[in-house]
């Protein structure tokens, strides 16, 4: 994969460092919830990140409490979120992986514009219109969104869909690399794909779509590997341009391995809130080897056990 001469993207945000440095690290979504039954608290959940990291709607105030405490310290406040400095100024790598999400996430623009205009897409709602570009807002540490809380950079990238923005830490390319064994610039691609496919989710009305009998867990599944399918139909579409070749390929099927539930250590397949490794791989396949987005309609396998 290659991005020198790519264009870059302008809807890029730099947040600085968040004060507090992170506090005491994200929360795995089974315990958060875990917590919530304990308390006797039901909330709505928003999609998150790729690594099974999600948000909670909640009263205001008892949000800002749950989430002060699972972060190890008081919720980010107004100064936090403008941050201190530059993330992407702190030294040479998170430059580096400044202007690599810059690049890949503009391929990614080019990519969604051309696809809502030929409106080649999953509906589920009016026609979208056409394609608005979210803003990437890179930060380190700890960061406030605009209506899904605050997160620590252990909580990994993730989309909020009430702002409209993703929000990566340029540190989890590392975790990628080190801790979850999946390291490669198209591995790292597949990330700010992943999160722009939720964003796609959001304009055509995916993630309002329910079926009957299906647990909240369930429904999350879809969602998410429906975003890896429009990750793949990127990368499918992206390839000439940024010269995608077949190790490319591997490490973007190693990285939607790598973040597979059961790969990720959850057991029980009925506590899956992103799918299994395999079914990851699977509908990034698919998304690739098609380059249609109307390919990854996870909703329309109405059979759980088929997806």
């Amino acid at each position: 994969m290659r991005i020198d001469g790519q264009r870059r993207s302008d809807n890029i945000e730099d947040r600085g460092t968040g004060r507090g440095g992170g506090g005491g690290g994200g929360v795995p979504l089974r315990l958060l919830f875990s917590l919530f039954r304990l308390l006797g608290v039901k909330g709505t959940l928003i999609v998150g990140g790729v690594l099974g990291i999600g948000y909670v709607v909640l009263p205001t105030g008892l949000k800002r409490q749950l989430f002060g405490a699972l972060l190890g310290g008081p919720a980010a406040s107004s100064g936090a979120a403008a941050g201190v400095g530059s993330t992407c100024k702190a030294s040479p790598e998170n430059a580096k992986a400044c202007d690599f999400s810059s690049a890949v996430l503009a391929s990614t623009e080019d990519v969604w514009t051309e696809q809502f205009g030929k409106a080649a897409l999953p509906r589920y709602r009016a026609e979208p219109g056409a394609y608005q570009r979210p803003t990437l807002v890179v930060f380190s540490g700890q960061v406030s969104t605009g209506g899904c809380g605050p997160a620590s950079a252990s909580s990994g990238p993730f989309y909020c869909p009430a702002d409209r923005k993703l929000y990566i830490d340029p540190a989890f390319y590392r975790v990628m690399e080190k801790r979850l064994r999946a390291p490669g610039d198209f591995a790292q691609a597949y990330v700010i794909a992943h999160e722009v496919g939720h964003h796609v989710q959001n304009l055509i009305g995916a993630t309002s779509v329910k079926l009957n009998g299906e647990t909240a867990n369930q429904s999350s599944v879809r969602v998410e590997l429906q975003a890896d399918c429009l990750a793949g139909v990127w990368g499918r579409s992206a390839r000439t341009s940024l010269d995608v070749n077949e190790e490319d390929l591997r490490e973007a099927l190693n990285a939607a391995h790598a973040v597979g539930d059961d790969s990720l250590g959850q057991a029980s397949a009925r506590e899956y809130t992103h799918g299994s490794s395999a079914q990851r791989r699977r509908w990034f396949q698919t998304g690739y080897a098609s380059g249609d987005a109307r390919r990854c309609d996870t909703f329309a396998v109405r059979s759980y056990s088929k997806l």
